[in-house]
């Protein structure tokens, strides 16, 4: 993971290098060889993509078609963990900053994790309001918790909470008509109440980062709307652990206004693939590799 990128680039060489200095342990190690099951943790999984970001970030600012790009951008966006890439690609805090922020948001969602076993599922093709009811049936019937965590896309959607609760509104999805019902690899109930002592300590240390009104418009996942003040982006950053990202809604925003071009930052193409179902005639684009890299800017980034 970015080890290519790292070897091809000083620039992300150097990213990797600082991060390792900023959390006090080898990040880079755990990204380039793993293990891949204490990679997979979300406490070191967390600061691992957004680094593995940042280095895609620095090495295009280091280019000059690279750079124009970045200056001609009119807004960001990142799901999830994601978002503080983009509230630091924006300038609202300083990229280190966010390293440490989702270092210890990782510790925190793990710690909540461990107290109540819970899962997320991804349910498609089954309406908002259908999967609402088949939510609260499904706590209602087993005592616990279960809610719509990520509206990814149109006909995908998350729900997140306890095992019993996740696995019973499955059940149900499937008898309401849903597609498929995919439980997801992950530590537990993320954008959920059961994230609440999560959110409790996670805002502590927000509160501890200065943050700056971003340059440019970064659209937030709890409410789908341009964040442009630095008391804004905090308080949105605090809920967003127990709310619901509303993913399809912030690209569908900026899609009616009249943004055609996205650039996906970092590892993987998921939200190019999720952007695929909102928006068909935009251009799509994902940066992660040294070869993305190469070909992205041999292109002119144009």
């Amino acid at each position: 993971m970015g080890q290519d990128l790292a070897h091809a680039y000083a620039p992300a060489k150097e990213v990797f290098e600082r991060a390792d200095a900023a959390l006090g342990f080898s990040l880079s190690k755990l990204c380039f060889a793993g293990p891949e099951d204490e990679l997979n943790r979300t406490d070191v999984s967390q600061p691992a993509i957004l680094a593995h970001s940042w280095a895609v970030f620095e090495v295009l600012r280091s280019t000059d078609a690279g750079k124009e790009l970045i200056e001609s951008a009119n807004a960001c966006a990142g799901l999830s963990l994601g978002e503080y890439s983009a509230l630091a690609a924006a300038g609202a805090m300083q990229w280190e900053d966010a390293l440490k922020l989702v270092r210890k948001r990782g510790e925190f969602m793990q710690a909540a994790c461990d107290l109540v076993p819970s899962t997320m599922a991804s349910i498609l093709n089954l309406g908002e309001k259908d999967l609402e009811a088949v939510c609260e049936k499904a706590a209602e019937e087993t005592e616990g918790v279960c809610v719509m965590a990520n509206f990814n896309s149109p006909g995908q959607i998350v729900i997140a909470g306890d095992k019993k609760a996740v696995a019973k509104a499955c059940e149900l999805a499937k008898e309401a008509g849903a597609k498929r019902c995919i439980e997801l690899s992950v530590a537990g109930a993320f954008h959920s109440p059961l994230m609440e002592p999560a959110r409790e300590q996670l805002a502590a240390e927000i509160e501890n980062v200065q943050f700056r009104d971003p340059v440019l418009p970064v659209v937030a996942n709890v409410t789908a709307k341009p964040v442009t003040t630095a008391g804004e982006a905090k308080r949105l950053l605090i809920q967003q652990l127990t709310v619901p990202v509303r993913w399809a809604d912030s690209m569908e925003l900026l899609v009616q206004d009249n943004f055609s071009r996205f650039v996906e930052i970092g590892p993987g193409n998921v939200l190019a693939g999720l952007l695929r179902k909102i928006a068909r005639e935009a251009v799509k684009e994902s940066v992660g590799t040294a070869e993305e890299v190469d070909t992205f800017l041999g292109a002119g980034a144009a």
